[in-house]
């Protein structure tokens, strides 16, 4: 049985509720094929989300690490690509902070890859009928930082095999888009099912040496 630490974000943005944090509480301790499941919420402050997930990967030291946010998009869509820059246009963070073109690692390189199987995944949710597609651009808000931050740290790390980080991001659901109604959203038992699906997935591949 390996551990993969599974992370959303509070709410943000006037929204009082985060899908990608309901799906890590309801799948915390849930076990999928050989993989059992951490589920913890992150704050979406600037100053805090570094703190919070290198201090969650040190203390529960998982195989895998995936990490949920929100955002206005289509579909599910799965990250490809963190940067090492953060910068914010009218939304500030919880705590009120607007980073602008601040570099989050200075030590760190211009971006790191995702090192789960991404283009698997994709393929996996649509031949379950699930919209999904790759990202390349994770923005450069709290989701691109914890993505980033996430794979600095294991990158640091001597372990053998190396954590496997990724990012995933969710669309709204249909309640947070009542007052606007021409913006994608997609119902949290959907969203639901797609996490479960993907880390089924990671089980099986991880189980074969896919992984």
């Amino acid at each position: 049985m390996i551990t993969l630490l599974l992370t959303g974000f509070e709410p943000f943005g006037g929204h009082s509720v985060n899908p990608s944090e309901m799906i890590a509480k309801d799948l915390n301790n849930v076990e999928f094929s050989n993989i059992r499941v951490i589920g913890k919420t992150i704050s979406l402050r600037f100053n805090k989300i570094k703190q919070e997930i290198t201090g969650l990967i040190d203390a529960y030291e998982p195989e895998i690490v995936l990490n949920l946010g929100q955002a206005s998009c289509s579909a599910i869509s799965i990250e490809k690509v963190a940067i090492n820059l953060a910068n914010t246009n009218n939304l500030p963070y919880n705590c009120g902070s607007k980073p602008e073109d601040e570099i989050l690692e200075p030590s760190g390189p211009a971006a790191y890859f995702s090192t789960l199987p991404v283009k698997n995944l994709v393929q996996h949710l649509n031949d379950n009928q699930i919209p999904c597609y790759i990202s390349y651009s994770a923005g450069t808000f709290g989701c691109n930082q914890i993505m980033y931050h996430s794979l600095h740290h294991v990158s640091t790390q001597e372990k053998t095999p190396p954590c496997r980080v990724g990012f995933i991001h969710l669309p709204l659901l249909p309640e947070q888009v009542v007052f606007n109604p021409i913006s994608s959203s997609m119902d949290y038992n959907r969203m639901k099912k797609s996490i479960s699906l993907i880390l089924s997935k990671l089980g099986e591949m991880e189980s074969s040496g896919e992984l």
